[in-house]
This record gives C-alpha cells, sequence and structure tokens, in this order.
C-alpha cells in the first residue's frame, strides 16, 4: 500500500510527466524549507564566503542553468533512466551539488591565493554552463528547423513590462525606494517571467501547453485564461517585499538572502524554462 502510494504521488509524475498533485507539491515545499535551513546552517557554520547581494547576484546563473537543462530534458535529447536527473525534483540536487561544488572549489582557490575575487570565477562557471547548455539548445533548434524569434522577443517583453509597471507601482505610488534593490528586481522580473511564459503558452501559442502546478491550474480552469497568472503573482509579490524589507534587518542576514534567492529561483527558473521550450516548440 505505502508502494502504491509512492508511485502514485511521486514517481509515476516524474516517469510520465504528469502535472504536480497536492501531496508532491506539500512535499516538495517542506524539502525546499528544510533546504534552506541546512545551507543557512552551513553557510553559517563554515563562513566560506559572505552570504550578501553579490553572493546572491552570483548564484543566478546558476538558476538560469537550471532552467536550460530542464528543457535539455523535454527536448528529448537524453534518454531513460538519465532524463529523470533533469526532473523535478532531482534536479534540484543534480544543480545544487554542481553549485556547491563550484563554490568551494571558487572559495578555497580564493584563500590559497590562486584567484583574487571568488564570486568572478563562481559566476563566470555559471555563465559558461548556461552558454554551453544554451549552445546545445541551439544546435538542437537549428537541426529541427524551429528557433522563433518572435516567440522569445515576445514574451521577453511581457516580462520585461510587466516588471516596469510592477517596480513603478512600487516605487512611485507606494513610496517603496528599496523596490529598487537587484535582488527585488530580479526577484519581480522572475515573477514576470514567469507569469509571462505561462500566459503565453497556454493562450497564446500554437502548441497547447498546460500548467502542470496545482494552485496555477485550478485558478486557470475557474477563470478560463492563464493570464489569471498575472494577479496570482502579484498577490503574492506585493506582500512577499514588503514583508521581506519590514524583517531585513532583524534576522540573520544569510537566512534573508536565501529566502530571497528561493523567491527568485521558483519564478526565474521555471520562466526560463518555459520560455525557452516555447521559442524551440517543444
Amino acid at each position: 500500500m505505502i508502494r502504491d502510494f509512492i508511485y502514485k504521488y511521486y514517481i509515476d509524475p516524474i516517469v510520465y510527466g504528469q502535472p504536480y498533485n497536492i501531496v508532491d507539491t506539500l512535499t516538495y515545499a517542506l524539502v525546499l524549507i528544510l533546504a534552506l535551513y541546512l545551507i543557512y546552517r552551513w553557510l553559517s557554520r563554515s563562513k566560506i564566503v559572505q552570504v550578501d547581494r553579490r553572493f546572491i547576484l552570483a548564484t543566478l546563473p546558476y538558476v538560469v542553468l537550471g532552467g536550460l537543462l530542464r528543457v535539455v530534458e523535454d527536448t528529448g535529447m537524453i534518454s531513460p533512466p538519465w532524463q529523470y536527473l533533469l526532473i523535478t525534483p532531482l534536479i534540484y540536487f543534480v544543480l545544487f551539488f554542481f553549485t556547491v561544488t563550484v563554490l568551494v572549489v571558487t572559495a578555497y582557490a580564493m584563500r590559497a591565493g590562486v584567484v583574487r575575487d571568488y564570486a568572478a570565477w563562481y559566476a563566470g562557471t555559471g555563465v559558461a554552463a548556461c552558454i554551453a547548455i544554451a549552445g546545445l539548445l541551439v544546435s538542437f533548434g537549428l537541426e529541427n528547423g524551429m528557433i522563433s524569434i518572435p516567440v522569445l522577443a515576445t514574451i521577453l517583453g511581457m516580462g520585461i513590462a510587466s516588471t516596469v509597471l510592477v517596480y513603478a507601482a512600487m516605487r512611485y505610488l507606494l513610496g517603496w525606494t528599496y523596490a529598487a534593490d537587484p535582488l527585488y528586481l530580479a526577484l519581480i522580473f522572475g515573477q514576470m517571467l514567469d507569469a509571462s511564459a505561462t500566459s503565453y503558452g497556454i493562450d497564446l501559442h500554437e502548441i497547447d501547453y498546460m500548467e502542470v502546478h496545482v494552485v496555477g491550474s485550478n485558478l486557470i480552469e475557474l477563470t478560463g485564461t492563464a493570464f489569471v497568472m498575472f494577479p496570482l503573482k502579484l498577490a503574492v509579490l506585493f506582500p512577499g517585499i514588503w514583508i521581506l524589507q519590514r524583517y531585513r534587518d532583524e534576522g540573520p542576514a544569510i537566512l534573508w538572502h536565501l529566502i530571497v534567492l528561493a523567491m527568485i529561483t521558483v519564478g526565474l527558473a521555471p520562466g526560463i524554462r518555459d520560455m525557452v521550450r516555447m521559442v524551440l516548440y517543444v
């Protein structure tokens, strides 16, 4: 009975590409919280690097890399069982170990005097990995005769335009001067890109894409349009950023920065993945 439960709610959705269910969604949310705590404890004790804005920005290429790797799995270039390593939640473990390995190597290289600045090498390695995977995806698109620049431009345009509008509302209507912080801007853009890709893919794209997350799929079914993702994101962004800023100086700085990174990740990574999928029509 337990075996059937595990297969139904955890294994089958991975193997057969099924939408998320309430059980695995809650489980992955708990795993994320636990992972944040463990990473926080490790970084606090090891003091391997200073966890600040610079560290978070240097980590963003690895968030983009995660979205690109998911598209590699979508293309079918990798066969089972290796392709399962690029499916949620396994991809998070793969990417985590890769990111931590690069971080540790570059941090100790700086301590040993081999490099002057770990962040440049840490971020640079992530950027190089993104370029390599993006090149692989471009090659796939060229071989299959499908790389839609108009789709790319439309989704990016929607994401940038909505980011500007949200920032303007926070900065000039509400007077939140702190909204100009690069971390908040990355958070806003990641969530708006996710909303833009989902809305375009379901309502406007030639391929019938679908929303796989529980809350989003139910709202889309209820309203009849994927553009409901924008008010959903706004309902999270405005109170989320207000709360983050209110408690910014009251708790551990490391934990605060990790929470911001997690919030950026859950928007930017799927946004990149969905956008690139639609550009390649996979």
